[in-house]
């Protein structure tokens, strides 16, 4: 369906129960932009843990978010329209680009080619007709080296001198440092506008403080406004307990504190500073009193009163042995100003440099200093963007086109020629190797998301042992065989996509129907396992009443124990009981049997077969028609807009089963096989006809 600009015919194919794009012809990438986003199997990714080149993800993250959008994949298509002359060249995803490529019929592509032709010739290769990402190695260092590379950002290596290089560190730390191209900290103009802008308003702040114009005290002030506050919390406790007292007397020795805890003051060394007083009232409460400024105060806050009627009390209210609330509250009103201009106090880290250190930073030239720097750095603007131009170039030609079919489609997944670029490697364990593995995080709030996707996922953590101790947590898809023999703590080997092996270690499972096989056998397997577990609960109840039975005859030993025949009867009546139903119900079924034509026979064993594992083959088949890869990749950070199936076939050939190779020869004489077996059925016959003659003789003693 073309619902693009007209003329241009899309193409699509049929992958994941989802109509997918292709992107072979130039023609598709010119008029991708015009694609109803609707129909791109990604609308965005994550710039980190995947297999492709990050440096070049980055390159595309336009807006540094950490993830790549489809604005960004648009733009990064039409800029490279503008500097190839045919942007199918990215189709080959080349590591070299020939200079006969480059578009020279713009100022970008000539400013590009005529770089590219330098580069050549300081490597000796002036003739050389293409160019790689690998012969701008040497660049990278020359930009790290570099004082200045155009990109308005200036660096502690970029000032001339010490007092800059000083300065350009106190500004990142007051307003923070932005990378530069080298990818070391520095600052810009915006940052350094901030800055001074900051610094002289706290200047500004501070001077009125100063001036006297915040306080009745003129630069005293604050000294007693401080002294003032020191205290503050517990001289309104003090009124508030005289208060309360006043209300009602009863509660003053409650107020005051108990004896009681006094008691543990009794046997230490007292001072006046004593940390246990620290939270006592502030003084005695009565009913009316006023604070003492002298004799009666706790000791452990005599000090703070001293300096409050030293710096705020004598200055203000005059000389006085004791101060009443309505002065407390008068006193307070008086540092009304000073609270406001402590209010209005600027939010800004550069108070950290100090009074002087700041001043001097406003009088001196520093300023101009640093803005001389930025201008330098700006002057070397058009070279190091060919520089960087060029390798966003080479690395767009051989990169783009195998983003694109692994975001606007999911070619790579599909086409299984190449692995996604969010395939981290293989999973081995339990005879099965599991191909589609992704790089996580964290277990547990991946496990959150990605299991909607109705697929069995197995999350381990794979290590690697040695000089440097590495550690990765994956989630590997099970989608072939069964989950019988995996669980927590099974290890395996995990080989990434560099061909390195890991130690792996499942550390959490989520379970889901993994094959149609398995769902068949699953009814069988859980009548056997409950079997076991029944007639083990039985072997340890009989074992423990066996030893409760030995304990009790050594007890009790001599003492004649007199037989209970009832007893005995009973027990053989319930086996036999028991044998007498399961007889009759084979009895029943044989009976049914025998009286169906021969040729029914295999056909009533099908029914039987399908009544019993159908439903939950039925359920199984249901759920693996459902598995989707978009939430696993939803939890890492992707946006995927469609529904990424991962049907049966496609999930056999995700996870591979173990078996011989073709034409291998297979001897079948095992000397460790299991013996025959006719020992154990005739036991067995042996077992069900005493049981029956039990059960004949009980029930015929019972009935004469």
């Amino acid at each position: 369906m073309n619902i693009a600009k007209p003329g241009h015919l899309w193409r699509f194919f049929l992958a994941g129960g989802t109509d997918q794009v292709f992107l072979d012809r130039p023609e598709d990438l010119k008029a991708l932009a015009e694609l109803d986003q609707k129909l791109w199997v990604a609308l965005a990714c994550p710039v980190s843990g995947l297999e492709f080149d990050e440096k070049t993800l980055r390159m595309l993250d336009s807006d540094a978010d950490g993830r790549i959008r489809v604005p960004e994949l648009l733009a990064a298509i039409a800029w490279l329209s503008t500097c190839l002359k045919d942007i199918g060249s990215i189709k080959a995803g080349a590591d070299s680009l020939p200079l006969s490529a480059i578009n020279d019929a713009g100022e970008e592509g000539r400013r590009l080619l005529d770089l590219a032709r330098e580069i050549l010739r300081t490597k000796g290769r002036a003739d050389g007709d293409s160019i790689s990402v690998s012969d701008l190695a040497d660049m990278e260092a020359f930009v790290a080296a570099s004082r200045f590379n155009g990109d308005g950002v200036i660096i502690a290596d970029s000032a001339g001198d010490d007092s800059a290089r000083t300065l350009i560190e106190e500004i990142s730390a007051c307003v923070g440092a932005v990378t530069d191209r080298s990818g070391n900290p520095g600052i810009d103009q915006a940052r350094i506008d901030r800055f001074f802008k900051e610094a002289a308003d706290l200047a500004v702040w501070r001077a009125k403080g100063k001036s006297g114009a915040a306080g009745p005290l003129g630069e005293k002030t604050a000294d007693a406004h401080a002294a003032c506050q020191a205290v503050r919390v517990k001289v309104d406790d003090f009124f508030a307990r005289c208060r309360t007292a006043a209300f009602d007397g009863r509660a003053a020795a409650l107020l005051n504190r108990s004896e009681a805890e006094y008691a543990p003051l009794a046997d230490k060394t007292l001072s006046t500073g004593m940390p246990e007083l620290v939270n006592f009232p502030l003084a005695r409460a009565e009913g009316g009193r006023a604070l003492p400024l002298g004799e009666g105060v706790n000791p452990a806050w005599a000090d703070a009163i001293a300096r409050l009627y030293k710096q705020a009390v004598k200055p203000l209210l005059g000389s006085r042995s004791s101060l009443s609330e309505e002065d407390w509250r008068g006193l307070l009103e008086q540092f009304a100003e000073q609270e406001e201009w402590l209010a209005s106090k600027p939010a800004t880290k550069t108070e950290t440099l100090g009074t002087e250190r700041l001043a001097a930073i406003l009088s001196g030239g520093g300023r101009a200093a640093l803005a001389a720097l930025i201008q330098k750095d700006l002057a070397e603007k058009p070279k190091f963007d060919s520089i960087f131009g060029l390798e966003k170039l080479l690395r767009y030609n051989r990169d783009l086109q195998r983003l694109l079919e692994n975001f606007v489609s999911f070619a790579d997944f599909y086409g299984r020629k190449r692995k996604a670029v969010f395939q981290a490697g293989t999973l081995y364990i339990d005879g099965r190797s599991c191909e589609l593995c992704v790089r996580v995080d964290d277990a547990g709030k991946h496990a959150s998301m990605a299991g909607v996707s109705q697929t069995c996922l197995l999350y381990c953590d794979c290590t690697r042992r040695g000089a440097s101790a590495e550690k990765v947590t994956i989630a590997a898809a099970v989608t072939g065989g069964d989950s019988d023999n995996l669980m927590v703590g099974r290890n395996g080997v995990f080989y990434d996509r560099a061909g390195k092996d890991w130690d792996a270690t499942v550390v959490k499972i989520i379970e889901q129907p993994i094959s149609i096989r398995q769902a068949f056998w699953s009814p069988y397997k859980k009548a056997i396992r409950f079997i076991e577990a029944q007639i083990a609960k039985f072997a340890s109840d009989r074992e423990k009443s066996n030893e409760a039975a030995a304990e009790a005859g050594v007890a009790g030993a001599g003492k004649a124990q007199p037989f209970d025949a009832g007893k005995f009867a009973g027990i053989f009546a319930a086996i036999g009981l028991a044998m007498g139903a399961l007889g009759a119900a084979f009895g029943a079924v044989v009976a049914a049997l025998s009286r169906l034509p021969w040729w029914q026979l295999p056909i009533a064993a099908a029914g039987a077969v399908l009544l019993i594992s159908g439903p939950s083959m039925i359920i199984a088949a249901l759920k693996l028609r459902q598995r989707n890869i978009g939430p696993i990749l939803d939890a890492n950070g992707w946006a995927i807009n469609t529904l990424v199936r991962i049907n049966i076939p496609f999930g056999e050939a995700l996870t591979r089963i173990a078996a011989l190779p073709p034409g291998a020869e297979r001897g079948l004489n095992d000397p460790y096989a299991e013996k025959s077996g006719a020992k154990k059925w005739v036991a067995l016959a042996v077992f069900l006809t005493l049981a029956g003659a039990a059960w004949y003789l009980v029930s015929r003693l019972s009935g004469g």
